[in-house]
């Protein structure tokens, strides 16, 4: 049966593939809240009473179109690539071609009336922003009546489909918040299906749990890795199932590997700033150097945990110490003022990030699933009426896919932390040596020095890659820089068995990005296999790899994926 909806009409892997670029991040979005949508509309509402005669112009210009429409003549057409509209019944009826065309002419004139008046740059940017929402809801594949694949279910099923998305619709109004579930939750249980591969927690603090995996070589390399995942998300995303885990393709690389699992934090803990943060992975790395028996380890950071990695890296410099030989960071942002390309920039202004800091500094924390609902109407095609019409109007059960479930296992963020990121915009330390201390120590990456590698993906809309490869620019020259071929967390679960996978690849010293994209080479296959071959050497000689794990000093404390996971 043809349906035009991606939630219908795709196949598993494509499905899973969207999930993968819209998946929740915390920056730039940990400075988004609802009322900065709000004053967008606001602007465009004035921009509408301000200029009548532009609203005017555009409105005979849709009466005009439509008259084209009426007489056959309009050759209106969606994009390429727009599954909303692919079932045939929106070219083959005369009915639903005119509505089609009618929608697009409508949605191009309320762009066009955002185009075409006085406002200036950043308000045009909010004011697309919030008709972009608005023409994405008013889709005619949104109804019942207008959407010919669930008007044919309905026929076909004897009206039990609507009966079906009655149910989905109950159902998220007590248990979802009113937003369309993303994912079927049943089909999944972290420690059974998820985060399986074999480790135990062999340190734990207030903030943390250290996870040590068991070795699956004979012999290993002495250094070890330690993963730090953002604070926003799980940490398993990279131990999803085992024919897309990094760690267990570390494992089989020899590596030895440890990652870190962060507490989730309620209001009592809202003094947990970056400082603290860094005081906690300075502890689990000396457990996992006395465990290893390594006066130093490799760590690799993402997004916001990348953040937290350059920021405990770059003290270590000020306190003379040196505990970390390699550095890896992905789709990690260490500039915020180059995030220009993202989609959200325009709503982040000094104004919105005091706003932010001030609301969560009241409540004493930032709940996960709050920014995630914010998200999902920044993307609202993929995140939420993709969801409407396959959960509602066609009565089908959501999906069942792990990237969808660990996105939908969100954490929360302390204020005092929250307020911490929201500050680095302003006092960027990673540029500017100097201007943030921790723990009586200075971030000065000048005093800092490690073999780096950073990856970004070329889709990426939470951290574009051009602002990725600022942060390659920041760890200095001799930077590999990866070019995946994907979004924000497609960069990170990029297996060898993705037959779709390339990358652009060099080492930094072009001066733009886009000088390194002029001499970067490309390469078919998997960034990984790049990355292990880089990984290894620089990760010590081979040791026998240990019968048990932990230490005396570092005794387990129970098996992974731990119990921080599951709080």
């Amino acid at each position: 049966m043809t349906t035009q909806n991606r939630s219908a009409d795709s196949s598993p892997s494509e499905m899973s593939e969207a999930a993968s670029r819209n998946t929740l991040a915390l920056n730039p979005l940990v400075g988004i809240q609802s009322q900065d949508l709000v004053e967008g509309a606001n602007v465009l509402f004035k921009a509408v009473m301000n200029e009548p005669k532009v609203a005017t112009e555009q409105w005979l210009s849709f009466v005009g179109e439509l008259g084209s429409i009426v007489s056959g003549k309009s050759e209106r057409a969606p994009k390429a690539g727009d599954k909303r509209f692919a079932d045939p019944t929106w070219k083959e009826s005369s009915l639903h071609s005119g509505l089609l065309k009618a929608y697009l002419a409508w949605g191009e004139a309320v762009n066009g009336l955002v185009d075409k008046t006085s406002l200036s740059d950043i308000d045009k940017q909010r004011a697309h922003l919030i008709t972009e929402i608005l023409i994405d809801a008013v889709a005619p594949t949104n109804t019942m009546l207008t959407n010919p694949a669930a008007v044919r279910k309905f026929i076909d099923t004897g009206g039990q489909s609507m009966w079906g998305g009655l149910k989905n619709y109950m159902d998220d109004l007590t248990r979802n918040r009113g937003m369309p579930s993303m994912v079927d939750m049943s089909a999944f249980k972290v420690g059974e299906n998820l985060a399986t591969t074999p480790g135990a927690v062999i340190f734990r603090n207030d903030l943390l749990e250290l996870i040590q995996y068991t070795p699956t070589t004979p012999t290993v390399r002495k250094r070890p890795l330690v993963i730090t995942p953002p604070q926003i998300n799980k940490y398993y995303a990279l131990d999803l199932s085992p024919d897309k885990s990094m760690v267990r393709f570390l494992l089989e690389s020899g590596i030895q590997v440890f990652a870190v699992s962060w507490r989730n934090p309620t209001a009592a803990h809202r003094d947990w700033g970056l400082d603290t943060y860094v005081a906690a992975l300075d502890e689990a790395v000396d457990a996992a150097r006395e465990i290893s028996g390594s006066d130093d380890i490799s760590m690799m950071g993402s997004c916001s945990g990348g953040i937290t990695s350059t920021a405990y890296f770059a003290t270590l410099g000020s306190a003379a110490e040196q505990k970390i030989r390699n550095l890896v960071l992905a789709v990690c942002l260490l500039d915020p003022n180059s995030a220009d390309e993202s989609a959200f920039g325009c709503l982040m202004t000094p104004e919105t990030m005091r706003a932010a800091k001030a609301s969560s500094q009241l409540r004493g924390i930032v709940d996960g699933h709050d920014l995630a609902r914010m998200f999902a109407w920044m993307r609202p095609n993929d995140l939420i009426w993709n969801y409407w019409v396959n959960n509602y109007l066609l009565g089908n059960q959501p999906p069942a896919f792990d990237i969808l479930y660990w996105n939908a296992d969100t954490t929360r963020l302390p204020a005092a932390l929250h307020g911490d990121y929201l500050d680095l915009y302003f006092t960027n330390p990673f540029v500017n040596a100097g201007k943030v201390t921790l723990n009586d120590k200075t971030i000065d990456m000048s005093k800092v020095k490690a073999d780096s590698y950073v990856v970004a993906g070329v889709t990426d809309h939470i951290t574009p890659w051009k602002g990725v490869y600022k942060t390659a620019q920041i760890m200095g020259e001799g930077t590999t820089f990866v070019l995946s071929n994907s979004g924000h967390l497609q960069s990170l679960l990029n297996p060898p068995s993705n037959p779709k996978a390339s990358f652009m690849i060099g080492t930094v010293g072009a001066a733009t990005p886009d000088a390194f994209l002029a001499a970067a080479e490309k390469r078919k296959g998997s960034w990984w296999l790049d990355w292990r071959d880089w990984l290894q050497p620089r990760s010590g000689d081979e040791v026998a790899a240990p019968a048990s794990l932990g230490s005396a000093r570092y005794p387990v404390l129970g098996p992974a994926p731990g119990t921080y996971v599951f709080e």
